[in-house]
């Protein structure tokens, strides 16, 4: 899986593909995270948010860069969170800048 490959892709839509490329059933990857069918189906057309610990056992389970899976869920929770503000890309400026000067001080 490739940043460029996923990129427009949402997060259940990136776990749907790659399970159904390996042939396997929903209820079969629930089982193996630890998941309820119904949750993970959720997840999967976006109806429900995974959890971060549940991204790390979904990456594991099919096989994907664990780090590029949560780059692709944090990166899809963040612009939801602020879709509907005027000045989202300010927004995403101004939180760029701040994550910089606070990991400064790690």
């Amino acid at each position: 899986m490739s940043r460029i490959e996923i990129q427009m892709d949402r997060f259940g839509d990136i776990i749907r593909k790659k399970r159904e490329e390996k042939g396997m059933l929903l209820r079969q990857l629930a089982a193996l995270i630890d998941m309820d069918t119904a949750i993970l189906s959720k997840v999967e057309r976006g109806a429900r948010k995974a959890r971060r610990e549940q991204v790390e056992k979904i990456a594991k389970a099919l096989d994907l860069n664990e780090k590029e899976l949560m780059v692709e869920y944090l990166s899809e929770n963040i612009a939801y969170e602020i879709l509907d503000e005027v000045s989202a890309m300010d927004v995403l400026k101004a939180a760029e800048d701040k994550l910089k000067y606070l990991r400064k001080d790690r």
